[in-house]
């Protein structure tokens, strides 16, 4: 990305790569402590080898929270990729933080926090760190979804 090109997938990739389109987040970590991470809800690319290659760009030199990552850094990186499921509608007896990410909406401020974090081990904890991501206080109504993820890490 310093060149400003664009990346595009590899030719001869599985059609789980080339065919699918997705949401994911790429998340990149440091000696085990987060990075960057990245990601969309709902497909932007093509594919979800577009999807992942693009987020992956973003993860390592737009993530907000971080500088960029340095060229140095890179041996030191590990990364992980979280595809989404199609979120879906629910309510808070339907959460789960060990299975599934939750989306939490109210007008146009979204918060969204992927399923199995460390230290995220209630649905009331998961709900805090997702309306404070967006915004949203806690006692403001707002609308939830559900999704899951495939997680794959090197």
């Amino acid at each position: 990305m310093r060149s400003g090109r664009r990346f595009s997938p590899p030719p001869n990739l599985p059609p789980e790569l080339s065919a699918r389109r997705a949401g994911a987040f790429v998340s990149l970590k440091k000696r085990g402590v987060l990075r960057g991470c990245i990601g969309t809800y709902e497909p932007s690319e093509d594919t979800l080898a577009g999807e992942i290659i693009s987020n992956a760009i973003h993860a390592a030199t737009e993530d907000p929270r971080f500088p960029p990552v340095a060229r140095h850094e890179l041996p030191e990186i590990s990364v992980s990729v979280d595809v989404l499921s199609s979120p879906e509608p629910c309510e808070m007896a339907d959460l789960d933080p060990r299975r599934y990410g939750v989306i939490v909406q109210s007008g146009w401020r979204r918060g969204l926090l992927l399923p199995d974090l460390s230290g995220v081990d209630t649905v009331e904890e998961q709900l805090r760190i997702a309306r404070l991501k967006a915004g949203i206080s806690p006692d403001e109504p707002c609308q939830m979804w559900r999704f899951t993820v495939e997680r794959h890490k090197e």
